[in-house]
């Protein structure tokens, strides 16, 4: 039933991932998760996206400083980045709670970037 789907659900957002096509991925890992809140690989690949769209942002706001980017916009930017790095880590932060064992990567970023919480709980 559920589980069954929420894993079919999982593998079409990996589908949807590897195309790169990240808005749709999220949508079926959001759906997945949704049904089976016990998939920490969907959580993670949730924060991977966010993250890699705040990457993505700072980029932004860098590249654009060169040019004649208004101040204002640059701090949009940046502060967009950081908007999806918090839900990077929320997401990361729940997938480490159901899984402290994986994910190493992400939990030593959550440490660099202060947004740790109480990881060493579990």
């Amino acid at each position: 039933g559920q589980y069954v789907r929420s894993y079919t659900l999982y593998n079409i957002g990996l589908i949807y991932g590897k195309n790169e096509n990240y808005p749709r991925a999220l949508e079926y890992y959001h759906q997945a998760v949704s049904l089976n809140s016990n998939l920490p690989q969907a959580l993670n690949n949730i924060a991977a996206i966010y993250h890699r769209q705040g990457l993505l942002a700072l980029e932004m706001a860098s590249q654009d400083y060169d040019s004649a980017m208004e101040i204002s916009e640059e701090y949009e930017y940046i502060e967009l980045a950081k908007g999806l790095f918090d839900k990077a880590a929320e997401y990361w932060y729940q997938a480490l709670k159901l899984a402290p064992d994986n994910y190493p990567r992400a939990r030593n970023w959550l440490r660099i970037t202060g947004r740790a919480k109480s990881l060493e709980s579990f």
